[in-house]
């Protein structure tokens, strides 16, 4: 398992590990925080194409899914 600390996670750069239509390789572009400003998920941004996904950011540590920096 990844380990992630949420708060660094703004710009950070990732590999999908079975991308989905070409897309690979991602940037996470947005935080989305709670009202006590813990964050609960974020915004990625594919490179290749520019599409957004936001997911639950604990999902990013799984490694069967993702992986850091764009290996």
């Amino acid at each position: 398992m990844n380990r992630i600390n949420p708060d660094k996670l703004l710009l950070s750069k990732w590999t999908a590990v079975k991308p989905q239509q070409k897309e690979r390789h991602f940037i996470v572009t947005k935080l989305i925080r709670a009202e006590d400003q813990t964050v609960i998920a974020c915004k990625l941004e594919a490179v290749i194409n520019k599409n957004y996904r936001e997911i639950d950011w604990k999902e990013l540590k799984n490694r069967d899914c993702w992986t850091m920096g764009w290996g």
